[in-house]
């Protein structure tokens, strides 16, 4: 069989549930200017973002109603990433 290079490839180990988040995580109001860190969760699949950015942190540049956009450093760019509120928690620091 071929190798397949899909988006979830090589993401056993990545995507593993960690806690249980609850609802706390939808009740929570971001702000534009904000630092959060994309922690994915592995149970929603929508708005997902790709993997290389777990873990990373950013600044809040766009809010939405169920998605916000967030602007991460990668390398010597920054990258805008769209992603659902599941998916990133407030910075720690």
């Amino acid at each position: 069989m071929a190798r397949h290079h899909g988006y979830r490839r090589k993401t056993r180990s990545v995507f593993t549930k960690k806690r249980n988040r609850g609802l706390s995580v939808f009740l929570r109001n971001y702000s534009v200017g904000e630092k959060v860190v994309i922690d994915i969760d592995p149970s929603q699949v929508k708005g997902m973002p790709h993997r290389r950015y777990q873990g990373l942190a950013g600044t809040i540049v766009i809010v939405m109603r169920r998605v916000v956009h967030v602007e991460v450093p990668l390398g010597e760019k920054m990258k805008t990433i769209i992603s659902r509120l599941e998916h990133i928690t407030p910075h720690k620091g």
